[in-house]
């Protein structure tokens, strides 16, 4: 059988004629850029993640790049991550002007390891009155960015503590965990901002590109909004900003699915508790940890899988859809040779990274097709 990474299709076929009007109605009024739509969808969005504010844009790397700007990053400056994300993190990061500085990862729930983060800026840092600065190159450190990956939230009792002792600013990669809690708290509420990609693929996907930004700073929100139209209100700019606009109909779209996500999330949660069950006796696939404190939304359902490619070669083979996210750490990328990072700096990443394999997860997977999967997997290994 047949089985495929994910099928929006599915998805959408059930919402086909709300989605159709969406476009008749774009196309009835010539309201194509912003306009109510994408007021109400940044209303509704703000209200399902818990913040005060949320700010539309044209994409989720657009989101990070505007939300490193608004909190006051400037050429040369250090951003914290980690080195196991997708290329927009860091890409980001050198986008808006900044250089990245990569933190390991935790071995069970592939985000930032809280403790290393820690023990980076005591030893390399100093505040001053400049703010936090880099002892050895004497470059300010301008924000933390922990990335959500995967749909889990990262530590952010532990994140934000260590960001409020060392007075820097929180911006959360939350592309891949619209609607992911932390006790009971959003992915986007809990840091400085949240910056959220809507690409086709994720749990909360458009038809095309779209992100938003989240935050309870009302006067950080009205920066956003300023940056995301070329720095300004009409033909007076305050700074050099960018053209970043939701168009209306991508709102229209995302306002009738954000109606859906909590029973999308459902069907992934539901299919991630099976495949858990599915390998308990099973020792050459480790399922992934999820922090007791979390509720994870399983944008990828991801293992660590002895034998990898050998896996991944078995299953395409058997037309069954699966991905390794991600193959090569960022710190190991070329465009990033300069940054003087190399294999080995970064251990838990490296290994996570020859390790992970994603298996289909998405809501409309049937039990059958299911089955299917885990039945590869686990002839795989018998032989």
């Amino acid at each position: 059988m047949q089985v495929p990474l994910l099928d929006i299709n599915r998805q959408h076929a059930d919402i086909k004629d709300e989605l159709t009007r969406v476009f008749t109605d774009a196309l009835s009024t010539s309201r194509f850029i912003k306009g109510p739509e994408m007021n109400a969808f940044e209303n509704e969005f703000a209200e399902y993640s818990g913040t005060a504010d949320a700010i539309a844009c044209a994409s989720g790397t657009d989101a990070l790049i505007l939300a490193l700007q608004a909190v006051g990053l400037k050429r040369d400056e250090l951003v914290i991550t980690v080195p196991f994300t997708f290329f927009a993190t860091a890409g980001s990061i050198v986008r808006a002007g900044g250089t990245p500085v990569f933190i390991d990862i935790l071995p069970d729930t592939f985000n930032m390891d809280p403790d290393l983060l820690e023990e980076w800026l005591n030893t390399n840092c100093a505040i001053t009155d400049r703010g936090v600065v880099h002892k050895g190159t004497a470059k300010r450190v301008a924000a933390i960015m922990p990335v959500h990956i995967f749909g889990q939230i990262c530590n952010m009792d532990a994140i934000n503590s260590t960001a409020s002792n060392w007075n820097l600013p929180v911006v959360e990669d939350a592309a891949q965990a619209a609607g992911a809690k932390w006790r009971q708290t959003r992915a986007g509420s809990t840091g400085t901002v949240g910056c959220f990609s809507f690409f086709p693929s994720k749990n909360l996907g458009a038809l095309g590109d779209g992100g938003i930004l989240t935050t309870n700073d009302l006067k950080l929100a009205e920066r956003l909004r300023s940056l995301r139209e070329h720095g300004g209100k009409g033909y007076l700019h305050s700074e050099v900003g960018t053209n970043s606009r939701m168009d209306a109909i991508q709102a229209g779209f995302l306002r009738v699915k954000l109606r859906k996500l909590e029973q999308w999330h459902a069907g992934r949660r539901a299919n991630a508790e099976r495949y858990a069950k599915a390998f308990t006796d099973l020792p050459q696939i480790k399922t992934p940890a999820i922090d007791p404190r979390a509720w994870s939304i399983y944008n990828q359902y991801t293992v660590l899988a002895e034998n990898r490619d050998e896996l991944l070669a078995f299953l395409r083979n058997k037309q069954i859809g699966c991905a390794v996210y991600y193959p090569l750490p960022l710190h190991l990328q070329q465009c990033f040779a300069d940054l003087g990072y190399s294999k080995g700096d970064f251990r838990v990443a490296e290994d996570t990274s020859e390790k992970v394999i994603s298996l289909p997860v998405f809501g409309e997977l049937t039990g059958e097709e299911q089955n299917e999967v885990i039945k590869a997997i686990r002839e795989f290994y018998q032989k």
